[in-house]
């Protein structure tokens, strides 16, 4: 903890670099992904502040939309749609996920209750050829696509796309690479950026 307390100490030294930032955010990019600590969207990016606007969930799960109960996901999703006007919705997953291991291989999520409810939202199971491999990769892939469809079921999501002022991305990450790789409707695969 004590190098992380160390560089916040430090980060607020250059006011000049955030200035602008006090104006307002408008970012082109609402980009979800897992809650995965390796996983770091502005690293992945290189995003400045500002430039995205994040939704971190277990497994870059989106629930469900359902009107007469809100959800944080729901209100962040509306939100970077509707008011701040993204563009873009990237749902990144990730190699080795835990969550979507879990669900591929249907682990006993008993002495986790709040992690197995939150999982049951996962858009249909997982697909994997072989539940053992702990890149999980196939799944994570198929995965993602479930919650792109997903999105497309919320109103906000569905007019702006029906408008063409906003356009759906599927992105895998290799933690153990550092390769991106982003699904292609025409190939029906996920290939390099």
């Amino acid at each position: 903890m004590q190098p992380l307390i160390d560089n916040a100490r430090t980060f607020g030294q250059r006011p000049e670099e955030f200035a602008d930032l006090a104006a307002g955010q408008s970012p082109e990019v609402l980009f979800i992904t897992c809650s995965d600590s390796r996983v770091v969207p502005a690293l992945i990016t290189g995003a400045r502040p500002g430039q995205l606007f994040e939704l971190r969930t277990a497994g870059n799960i989106v629930p469900p939309y359902a009107s007469g109960t809100p959800t944080g996901e729901a209100a962040t999703i509306e939100y970077a749609v509707e008011v701040l006007g993204v563009q873009d919705i990237v749902v990144c997953g990730h190699s080795h996920c835990g969550a979507v291991g879990a669900l591929v291989r249907g682990d006993d999520l008993a002495t986790v209750p709040a992690v197995r409810n939150w999982l049951a939202h996962a858009a249909g199971e997982p697909r994997a050829t072989d539940p053992a491999d702990p890149e999980v990769a196939e799944a994570v892939q198929h995965h993602v696509l479930s919650q792109l469809l997903r999105l497309r079921s919320y109103p906000c999501v569905e007019r702006r796309l029906a408008d063409g002022r906003l356009r759906l991305r599927g992105w895998y990450y290799e933690v153990h690479t550092g390769r991106v790789r982003e699904h292609r409707a025409d190939s029906d695969a996920f290939e390099a950026l």
